[in-house]
C-alpha cells in the first residue's frame, strides 16, 4: 500500500468467553491478520487497538508499564499483536501506536453480551432480560466511542516511524450495579435482572491511568456514564413512546 499515510487497525475478534472456546480462530484473526497488514506496509504509522484486558488484574489504576498478564486467548492474541507492531517499528519498516481500549460504548453498538449495550436493549425490551455473574460490584472502565475516535487522532499525530508507543484509552470507573442504575434513571425503566453465581477468576477491577494520553492534549467529553448511557438508548432508535426520560 505505498499511497497510504497511515493505518488504523481496528478488526479484531474480541469476545473474551467466546475465544476459550476456539482460541486458535482468535489468533489467527487477531495475529496472523495484523502479521498479513504489516507485510503490506512500509515507511507508513500503524496505529493497532488494542484491550486494557492484557494487563493482571489490579486494585489499583493500571498504567501503560503495568504487567501484561493475558487471562483470556483473546486477550493473549492482542497482546501478541502489540509485540508484533513493536518490533516491526523497532526495525524501521513502521512507526506504531498501539491503544489499549478499556470498555468502549454510547455508539449504538448492537453487541448485547456487553454490559452497557445489553443493560439498554432490556430497558428498550428488545432482549428479555440480563443476567449478572456475582453481586454486580465488579469495576470496570468505560469511555464514549467519540472519545475513543478523539484518541485515535490525537495518537496518530503523534506517531512517527520508526518510533513505538503505548497508550491507555478508558475514562469513567463504574460497576454493573452503577450500570444499572444509570440506564434506569436515564430511561425511567428497570433492568429485568438475573443474578448467577459469580464466575471463577472473574476480574473485580479493571481500571484505566489515561494520565499519558491526556499529556498528549487528549480530553474526553463525552464519557460520562449517563450520557453514554443515553447516546445507547437514543442510537438504539426504540420505538414510538421508548423515548430516554428527561
Amino acid at each position: 500500500m505505498p499511497d497510504v499515510d497511515a493505518v488504523i487497525h481496528l478488526a479484531a475478534a474480541a469476545r473474551v468467553r467466546e475465544s476459550f472456546v476456539d482460541p486458535l480462530a482468535y489468533y489467527e484473526t487477531n495475529v496472523g491478520g495484523t502479521l498479513n497488514l504489516l507485510k503490506a506496509l512500509e515507511g507508513q504509522r500503524f496505529l493497532l487497538a488494542s484491550t486494557g484486558t492484557v494487563y493482571r488484574p489490579s486494585d489499583a489504576p493500571l498504567t501503560e508499564e503495568s504487567v501484561r498478564e493475558p487471562t483470556s486467548p483473546y486477550a493473549a492474541s492482542k497482546a501478541a499483536a502489540e509485540d508484533l507492531v513493536a518490533w516491526a517499528a523497532r526495525s524501521g519498516q513502521v512507526g506504531s501506536t498501539t491503544l489499549r481500549l478499556f470498555n468502549v460504548a454510547g455508539g449504538g453498538d448492537t453487541d448485547t453480551t456487553r454490559v452497557i449495550t445489553r443493560a439498554v436493549a432490556c430497558a428498550a425490551g428488545t432482549v428479555p432480560g440480563m443476567e449478572v455473574y456475582g453481586d454486580g460490584t465488579a469495576v470496570r472502565d468505560f469511555v464514549h466511542v467519540r472519545d475513543v475516535a478523539t484518541a485515535f487522532v490525537v495518537a496518530l499525530e503523534a506517531c512517527e516511524v520508526g518510533t513505538s508507543s503505548v497508550y491507555n484509552v478508558g475514562c469513567t470507573p463504574a460497576s454493573v450495579r452503577d450500570v444499572l442504575d444509570a440506564v434506569a434513571a436515564v430511561t425511567g425503566r428497570a433492568v429485568d435482572v438475573s443474578w448467577k453465581p459469580a464466575v471463577p477468576g472473574e476480574v473485580p477491577s479493571l481500571r484505566a491511568d489515561a494520565s499519558r494520553l491526556r499529556a498528549l492534549g487528549w480530553e474526553p467529553r463525552s464519557s460520562a456514564l449517563k450520557e453514554i448511557v443515553r447516546d445507547q438508548w437514543l442510537a438504539s432508535a426504540p420505538a414510538p413512546g421508548r423515548g430516554p426520560s428527561r
